[in-house]
């Protein structure tokens, strides 16, 4: 069996509008040390990350405290919405769940994000078979993960775990088969 344990990052800093740099505030860099404490015991074989750095922030803490280094995955990165900063995000969600092919002009959507997400998934259950992994990850492309796995996930979960910073979710996996999927509220 191989656990992929996905760490939704902590609370990032919203007044910096680039993706690939917003870091965690204060108080994320304080709740990344209940992931560490949530991991510690999870005997961790490999970590990864999305390449950005609220995603970084929030387990580089756990890989430090047992020696591994995180290896960064591109493909595990956010969805892009837009070339620029949008201010009614949730109308915008919905309309992107309603229909997976929905995006804006130089964004993603879901379906893009979710291919790109499990096809990097996959790559990495193909590399780490019988592993126990973790992998930094964002709200969006986590919950598309996890509605690839149980498509009764939809909109009205990902509004429920939209402010869940940090948020983990344990996939179990027989070979690329999921059989198991639990969410910790940590």
């Amino acid at each position: 069996m191989t656990n992929v344990y996905f760490v939704r990052h902590a609370t990032p800093n919203y007044g910096n509008h680039d993706d690939l740099t917003r870091e965690l505030t204060a108080q994320g860099l304080k709740d990344r040390e209940r992931v560490t404490s949530f991991l510690l015991d999870k005997e961790i074989d490999a970590v990864f990350s999305s390449p950005y750095r609220r995603s970084i922030d929030t387990v580089k803490q756990f890989a430090d405290a047992v020696n591994l280094q995180i290896k960064l995955i591109d493909d595990f990165r956010e969805r892009k919405i837009d070339s620029a900063w949008i201010d009614n995000f949730d109308s915008f969600c919905k309309k992107q769940w309603e229909n997976f092919d929905f995006k804006l002009q130089g964004g993603e959507s879901l379906g893009e994000v979710q291919k790109r997400n499990i096809n990097a998934l996959n790559r990495v259950l193909q590399t780490h078979a019988n592993q126990n992994i973790v992998i930094g990850s964002h709200g969006t492309a986590l919950s598309t993960i996890i509605n690839y796995y149980d498509p009764s996930f939809g909109c009205e979960e990902f509004y429920r775990i939209k402010d869940l910073m940090p948020f983990i979710v344990k996939f179990v996996f027989d070979k690329d088969k999921c059989i198991g999927i639990e969410k910790y509220e940590i």
